[in-house]
């Protein structure tokens, strides 16, 4: 259960990330500091507990205009070990203490969570209230086989979006799949051509619109 303490972070998750994003190579800045705010997203719950799991849209309204940007987020009580890549930083959180935030696509929790949500299989949670679904967020499924767990994982991070290579296990046979998680948000509801399923989901822009598109998608690439 998605468990919100509405609490201090310090720093913050936008301070975290006014650092760490121009660095990232589908940042679509032209050398100032980011301004970000937190314009949506969800979260999935980690079966253990253990793990926070969020899927944040920040937007950066620093250009000449704004850019929105998916940034799957995992916050753990130590630090993951071999993930050093993905770490964004620490944060002293008010009710929980030091939390160790990654991005989520080096954070096997995260990535398995995500494919479970790709396959229909796990509930998405609204962002900022505890136990509570959020039906805004869509799901559609055509694959045939189900893999029900996580051997390895490899992260390609290009100037469009990140892959995570995924060898599962499941039925029938074990698959290495393809996660292709979209960075920079573009309006638009229909999945990538071939893909086996994709979430969709949105967020508010400066302008009052409430635009969609997709967060990830899913490939089977064989087994």
């Amino acid at each position: 259960m998605s468990i919100i303490h509405h609490t201090t972070m310090a720093p913050t998750k936008l301070e975290l990330l006014t650092p760490w994003l121009p660095a990232q190579p589908w940042y679509r800045g032209s050398g100032g500091e980011p301004v970000l705010s937190r314009t949506g997203g969800f979260r999935l719950d980690d079966p253990r507990g253990e793990v926070g799991i969020e899927f944040m849209v920040t937007t950066d309204e620093s250009g000449d205009r704004p850019v929105a940007y998916h940034i799957p987020l995992s916050y753990r009580a130590a630090p993951l070990e071999g993930a050093d890549e993905g770490l964004i930083g620490t944060s002293e959180h008010g009710v929980l203490g030091k939390r160790w935030i990654y991005d989520g696509t080096h954070d096997p929790v995260v990535v398995a969570e995500l494919l479970a949500l790709l396959q229909g299989r796990a509930v998405p949670q609204a962002q900022s209230v505890s136990d509570t679904p959020d039906p805004s967020v869509t799901v559609r499924f055509d694959g045939a086989a189900l893999a029900t767990g996580v051997v390895s994982t490899t992260v390609t991070t290009g100037p469009d979006d990140t892959r995570v290579t995924v060898d599962t296990t499941g039925s029938p046979f074990a698959r290495r799949l393809t996660i292709r998680v979209t960075r920079v948000l573009e309006p638009g509801g229909g999945g990538p051509a071939g893909a086996a399923g994709h979430v969709t989901a949105g967020w508010r822009s400066p302008d009052g619109g409430e635009p969609r598109a997709v967060f990830a998608a899913l490939s089977d690439t064989g087994s």
